[in-house]
């Protein structure tokens, strides 16, 4: 069975900047988008960004909009999150998935493989 595996998360002050990373375990694994969803303690798991591997078209939350940036490598199955000025509302475990579909839809049922997650944690 397919994994994701991301990578990257840890304890970064506000202000900060981390990087994700999200790779599929089987190199013949097909995907043609994957997103970064993130679940804080408590709340419902929220979207992020998405990205199109095929087209390059991205999608982002209107909360991370001009601080994230998503990007892909389609040959190699990976997803990077790049993550700038980080807040202490950031805080939350970062879920990569995967989908068959070509657009980068915001919406988690369209996302059919998911990753275990990665705890990214903002404070002073």
């Amino acid at each position: 069975q397919v994994q994701l595996v991301e990578s990257g998360g840890g304890l970064v002050q506000p202000g900060g900047s981390l990087r994700l990373s999200c790779t599929a375990s089987e190199r013949t694994f097909i995907t043609h988008s994957m997103a970064w969803f993130r679940q804080a303690l408590g709340k419902e798991r929220e979207f992020v960004a998405a990205i199109s591997l095929s087209g390059g078209s991205s999608a982002y939350a209107d909360s991370v909009k001009g601080r994230f940036t998503i990007s892909g490598d389609k040959a190699a199955n990976t997803v990077y999150l790049e993550m700038n000025s980080l807040q202490p509302e950031d805080t939350a475990v970062y879920y990569c998935s995967s989908s068959r579909n070509t657009f980068p839809y915001s919406a988690a049922y369209y996302y059919d493989t998911w990753g275990q997650g990665t705890q990214v944690t903002v404070s002073s």
